[in-house]
């Protein structure tokens, strides 16, 4: 294998001014089989997630729940509650559309049709600082630079918090396209200038969102054979996002207030109307690795923070992480760790780090769960092959992948055809394209497979 990956690395073109660290270990004994620049810090993107999920399924479990709670500091008289309403959010990612709906049907139920005061949104059980200070800005528009709340939604199943999808499909050539918005709310504005045409490009649509606003612009051409283009887009006010699907629940259950809708915090002697608890930590995990889920992981790293030091941030939640990767023995002196995703470019971690904690979390009661998770080369089914569905189908592989620009990454376990389980990592930057960062991983698999498969 040494020979193998050595003549690989020194000769393949596509390597030609990157910076590459491999570590490759015995899943059984964590003995080092290979290794290559293994101690030189790089940027992990994505497989930074490896270590948040780790240390969330250490530090929460993997049954702990998020709450989101309605509570009143009123009393109920006839049809009427004579205070105010609060949606008290705990930082659970799977906030749907269809549960702000059930949340005010819940308030129909109790015989409630009118309210005196305000509808609030409590979102303190996280600080107000909602973007990572390293996120680079041009990422703040879209989903994976969403804003980081306590209080949020999510378009769809795969809980992209804080944003909505945006559909575009293609009419008659010379014509608008339609678009429709996931979940329909009246939060977004969109302003569409797009046309379809006889040929165009995928990247030829664009789709924006003004910064500090939420109008939302779709430009360009879409060709008229093309399948609907989906968009992923950040909200400007996660917290706001949600009320605003909650107030429009109230008002289809025919609940009316005289207050305002507004962000403030319950007191601490409301009255608990009713709770709702989030599918447990196991299940988020799939999005959250399969996907790759930015937004899960920043709430993670802030849910540690909350739970160990009483604050919900990432000041707090970091060292929570660190702490946790020391005692799986990963050396935290050599670490840069700046945010629990990945997406941030001064995360600096060695190969050989990473492939040591994939070797330790296999010692843990969770570890089934961790394994779960990750995605699994080339399985047709998203929620299973998650972002390697497309890649080394012929190799039985589960790995996270990682990208952000100029790096790509690949880490985690490789079954080869006696029987054996190997541990890699392997973290390519300096890219001048990301997409060839993961030819460049599949050829290095392919090559292990077939130097130590024999």
């Amino acid at each position: 294998m040494k020979e193998a990956l050595n003549s690989y690395i020194e000769t393949d073109a596509k390597l030609e001014g990157a910076i590459i660290g491999i570590s490759i270990r015995s899943a059984v004994s964590g003995d080092v089989l290979y290794e290559y620049n293994h101690d030189i810090r790089l940027r992990p993107a994505s497989n930074m997630k490896l270590l948040t999920a780790a240390a969330a399924l250490n530090v929460l479990g993997e049954d702990y729940t998020f709450s989101t709670q309605l509570q009143t500091d009123g009393v109920l008289r006839k049809d009427t509650l004579e205070g105010n309403l609060f949606l008290v959010g705990k930082g659970d990612p799977t906030l749907l559309k269809e549960d702000f709906k059930a949340f005010a049907e819940e308030i129909k139920k109790k015989g409630i049709h009118k309210i005196t005061g305000d509808i609030i949104g409590d979102d303190m059980w996280y600080d107000h600082v909602r973007l990572s200070r390293d996120l680079v800005w041009s990422d703040e528009q879209y989903y994976y630079g969403a804003e980081v709340s306590a209080l949020t939604a999510s378009p769809n199943k795969d809980y992209d918090t804080g944003s909505v999808l945006i559909e575009v499909i293609p009419t008659v050539i010379g014509e608008p396209p339609i678009f429709t918005i996931s979940p329909n709310t009246d939060y977004v504005t969109v302003q569409n200038k797009a046309i379809t045409v006889k040929e165009a490009l995928d990247d030829d649509l664009i789709v924006e969102r003004e910064h500090g606003s939420n109008r939302i612009t779709i430009s360009g051409e879409i060709a008229h054979t093309s399948e609907a283009v989906k968009r992923w887009m950040s909200v400007w006010g996660a917290s706001e996002y949600a009320m605003r699907l909650f107030s429009n629940a109230l008002t289809k259950q025919g609940i009316s207030w005289d207050g305002e809708v507004k962000i403030g915090e319950s007191p601490r002697n409301a009255t608990v109307l009713s709770s709702k608890d989030s599918v447990p930590l196991s299940e988020i995990l799939i999005p959250f690795m399969k996907l790759s889920n930015n937004g899960i992981a920043e709430m993670l790293i802030k849910e540690m923070g909350r739970r160990i030091h009483k604050e919900g941030s990432w000041e707090k939640g970091i060292p929570v992480l660190e702490k946790e990767m020391k005692q799986l023995g990963i050396a935290v002196k050599h670490l840069l760790i700046k945010d629990g995703s990945g997406i941030s470019h001064s995360n600096l971690i060695p190969a050989n780090e990473i492939s040591q904690l994939l070797y330790e979390v296999q010692k843990k009661e969770w570890f089934p769960v961790f394994l779960h998770a990750l995605p699994v080369a080339g399985h047709a089914d998203r929620m299973i092959g998650g972002t390697l569905q497309e890649r080394m189908k012929l190799f039985s592989v589960q790995a996270k992948t990682g990208t952000i620009e100029g790096v790509s990454t690949l880490s985690g376990y490789l079954d080869i055809s006696n029987g054996e389980r190997l541990i890699f990592s392997i973290l390519v930057n300096n890219l001048l394209g990301e997409e060839v960062g993961k030819v460049i991983e599949d050829e290095i698999v392919e090559r292990i497979v077939v130097a130590e498969g024999k």
